[in-house]
């Protein structure tokens, strides 16, 4: 006898029969769509309302991308997946690196236990930092738009995708990055018709243009347009973000950044053994200068870690300072891949290492960034009815529960 569904990480999912594609919009903050439907951009959101189910949770902490999308794809926080953040101090190699390879995941996806139970799965995500972690053991069609080109049978389920899009693959820094992301899904639904879809994009336009502007209307519209595309071949649509989105300036538009390394340096004996990393930081850093309202510090002398916490608290533009066990605890983080303590800016303000440290020669407009408390408000919109189900405490890595679980 067939099953009817598979257990990932305690959680259980009914084997989809209709059509399912997960949208993770990167950057989404709820306002943005909000004023896309005020400028009458995006009328498949906007018929939601009438016709779907229209809701929001929290995202998991740290907001960014990584931990996120990986919340999402496994159902579970960063406490058993492992993967709190963009970047870490590796304790074995005794180095910081990025955490975007496939070996510092620590449980299995959704997506490639669907693969397991026999349905067809595909994901496109827009940069190829996400690729081997969310195709982690999937047996099925897994690329990035940002190496579109460079995809094979062999090492992607699929090639040939620039002419099966028919469109070039785009700079990394650009709406269209997203765009194909949206085009190869729409491309998928009509030749391969997968039973479950993960569509992963860029916050590129979310981290230069803020809600309601041209720019970031016209994104939201093109947006709109392949999900009614999908939706008009059939396809159950799930809709959320890896985290929002918040300026970080002064009323004159001026970044607001709390270097937190030179506050340690500078404060003598109070601040020694103290080392700050940023997990916001990725090989993309144009658009944010690797600033975000989280960091980490790591203390080589446990002794000094109250001083140091009680130093950086009064930091003009500090929310909170946490322990790594307080954080861990709070975030339901892994407690051996955050450092001593973690550190939470005000929703207007952004924390670096040094000043001397980040190149902000590309912030050709107002600094947006993301990575705190500020920013864990996203939607979660389905183009159909959900059943009675409790809808209080929802958080982003709920949806494909949602989707496969509890839609009429």
């Amino acid at each position: 006898m067939n099953p009817t569904s598979i257990t990932v990480n305690n959680r259980s999912y009914r084997l989809p029969l209709t059509p399912t594609v997960v949208v993770c919009v990167d950057g989404c903050e709820q306002d943005y769509i909000n004023q896309a439907i005020q400028a009458k951009a995006v009328p498949f959101l906007e018929s939601l309302a009438r016709r779907g189910t229209v809701l929001s949770g929290n995202c998991v902490m740290p907001s960014f991308t990584n931990p996120n999308n990986l919340s999402i794809v496994t159902g579970a926080p960063p406490s058993v997946h492992g993967i709190c953040g963009n970047y870490f101090f590796d304790q074995e190699q005794q180095k910081e690196v990025l955490m975007n390879d496939a070996k510092y995941l620590r449980a299995p996806t959704v997506l490639a236990e669907m693969a397991v139970a026999g349905k067809k799965v595909a994901v496109v995500t827009a940069k190829d930092k996400l690729r081997s972690l969310l195709g982690h053991g999937l047996k099925g069609i897994c690329f990035s738009a940002e190496k579109a080109d460079q995809a094979t049978v062999d090492q992607n389920g699929i090639d040939s995708l620039v002419a099966k899009t028919g469109r070039p693959v785009p700079s990394v820094y650009s709406a269209d990055l997203s765009e194909f992301v949206f085009a190869a899904g729409v491309m998928l639904m009509r030749t391969e018709r997968p039973d479950l879809m993960y569509l992963s994009t860029t916050d590129y336009v979310q981290h230069k243009a803020a809600p309601g502007t041209p720019a970031a209307n016209a994104f939201y519209a093109m947006m709109d347009g392949y999900l009614a595309q999908l939706d008009e071949m059939g396809a159950v649509i799930a809709i959320t973000a890896d985290h929002g989105m918040n300026a970080k300036t002064d009323a004159l538009g001026r970044p607001n950044i709390v270097f937190l390394q030179d506050v340690l340096d500078d404060a003598g004996e109070d601040g020694k053994e103290g080392r700050v990393l940023l997990p916001i930081t990725d090989p993309y850093v144009v658009h944010h200068g690797a600033l975000g309202s989280y960091a980490t510090v790591y203390v080589s002398d446990a002794a000094r870690i109250p001083a140091m916490a009680e130093l950086i608290a009064a930091t003009d533009g500090v929310e909170e300072v946490l322990t790594r066990e307080q954080a861990a605890a709070r975030f339901e983080l892994p407690p051996d891949r955050i450092g001593d303590l973690v550190v939470l800016s005000h929703r207007l303000t952004v924390l670096g290492t040094s000043s001397d440290k980040h190149d902000l020669s590309g912030l050709t407009v107002p600094l947006r960034s993301h990575g705190g408390l500020s920013e864990q408000r996203v939607p979660l919109l389905f183009n159909r009815r959900l059943r009675q189900v409790s809808t209080r405490g929802l958080r982003n890595f709920d949806v494909l529960s949602l989707a496969l679980n509890d839609l009429g």
